[in-house]
Parts: structure tokens; C-alpha cells; sequence
């Protein structure tokens, strides 16, 4: 009887521990500060962890974060690979349909501005794999704004 509730004991430890969620957020702010000194660039850090570098503020209108914008972008690995980019002219969308580090970093920006934006997982797509990118990934992405509409 002790060794059927060890084995029950046991597959049922192994099991939860499958279920448990990884937490990335220590690794990501890691990889993060690595990159930023590996590539010499002065970023501000957000109380949610997002890190944000603004090299045009931008003249024209502030989003919200509930704001229709039109974004032109680069996204990648801090590996460099790239995993998604728009065309020149941009696209759109509003700031509460996309991920929590994009609503939260494009309103840094007015329109014209640009800068870069790395987003940890917790604001990016958390454990889950999106295509080609893995849980738990650090997203850096280049952005301008192109206008708020």
C-alpha cells in the first residue's frame, strides 16, 4: 500500500510540475541588460520591465494606450533574426489589440518619432510559442510612428 501511494505521489508531483508556468521575467531582464551593453545603447527601464530607447521623440500627436496608430516596425531576437517586419508605409491597429509592451511603449512616442522597444516576455507573449517565436523570448523591435489616427 506505501508503494502505491508513493507512485501516486510521485506522478502526480511529475504531473503538476509539467503544469507549472516558467517564469522568464529574472532571464529576460538578463538578456536584456546583456544586449543593451553588448550593442553600447542607453535605454530607460519602465516599472513594468519594459525597456524603451528614444531616438526621435516625434512632433506630432501623443498616442494613448488606447489610441489607432499606424506603426512601421522591425522585430527580432537578441540574436538579430529577424521574425517580422512591415512594409515601409506602416500598419494599423490600436494600442489595446496588441501586445502589453506595445501598448504601454508607443505612446513614449508622438508621431514621427522612433526609437526601440525590448519587451520582455511577461509583456510580450508570456511562456506561450506565437510562430516563430518561442515562450519566454525577449522581442526588440524598431519602431517609428507614423501617425496616430
Amino acid at each position: 500500500m506505501k508503494k502505491i501511494l508513493f507512485v501516486l505521489t510521485l506522478v502526480l508531483s511529475m504531473s503538476c510540475s509539467k503544469d507549472k508556468e516558467v517564469d522568464y521575467v529574472a532571464q529576460n531582464e538578463q538578456d536584456i541588460i546583456a544586449y543593451i551593453a553588448k550593442n553600447n545603447l542607453t535605454a530607460q527601464r519602465s516599472d513594468s520591465g519594459l525597456y524603451y530607447i528614444v531616438n526621435e521623440v516625434g512632433t506630432g500627436a501623443q498616442p494613448t494606450a488606447t489610441s489607432n496608430v499606424t506603426v512601421a516596425y522591425k522585430g527580432y531576437f537578441t540574436n538579430g533574426n529577424v521574425f517580422d517586419q512591415s512594409k515601409p508605409e506602416g500598419i494599423s491597429f490600436g494600442l489595446n489589440q496588441v501586445i502589453k509592451g506595445w501598448t504601454e511603449g508607443i505612446p513614449y512616442f508622438k508621431e514621427g518619432g522612433s526609437g526601440i522597444l525590448l519587451v520582455p516576455a511577461h509583456l510580450g507573449y508570456g511562456n506561450d510559442d506565437r510562430g516563430p517565436i518561442p515562450g519566454g523570448s525577449v522581442l526588440i523591435f524598431e519602431v517609428k510612428l507614423i501617425t496616430v489616427n
